[in-house]
């Protein structure tokens, strides 16, 4: 029997290219990347405060420079963190399979401030040869694995 495969990829069709535009166009709004922040870093360009949503022993052993720090699960909206509401925020996890990231820009948004989440974490910024700050540096271990119950 020859039965024709259906395409994965096109089982929802594609947007129109309004429609991706626009889409591709406000990611922008909500995301960067490692490259753009090594980039300003690297320029002395300022306008953004780096935080590093991890937990306060991965931050001291390896950070990005100039980052501070405030763990994902500590943001609450009955203490508001110490950021200036017109600097923008640029929050960072472990990596692309960690979402602290995404959970501390919503709770930092709901407060008022103006955030985006850089992609690929803390992960992809030592892929790409960033620096780092903190006790450990390059040699602190890519992630504190914690099990999983």
């Amino acid at each position: 029997m020859n039965i024709k495969a259906k395409s994965q990829v096109l089982s929802t069709p594609a947007a129109t290219p309004a429609e991706a535009a626009s889409y591709f166009s406000a990611k922008g709004l909500f995301e960067t990347d490692v490259a753009d922040v090594a980039y300003d870093l690297r320029e002395g360009i300022t306008g953004f405060t780096l935080v590093d949503v991890r937990d306060s022993l991965a931050y001291e052993a390896a950070h990005l420079p100039g980052a501070v720090s405030l763990p994902s699960g500590r943001i609450h909206s009955n203490t508001p963190p110490p950021f200036s509401r017109e600097e923008v925020l640029v929050v960072y996890c472990w990596g692309p399979a960690c979402n602290g990231a995404s959970k501390a820009a919503a709770r930092l948004a709901g407060q008022g401030y103006q955030v985006k989440e850089m992609l690929g974490g803390i992960e992809y910024w030592r892929k790409e040869g960033g620096a780092l700050e903190g006790s450990l540096r390059e040699e602190a271990p890519l992630y504190y694995a914690m099990p999983l119950v």
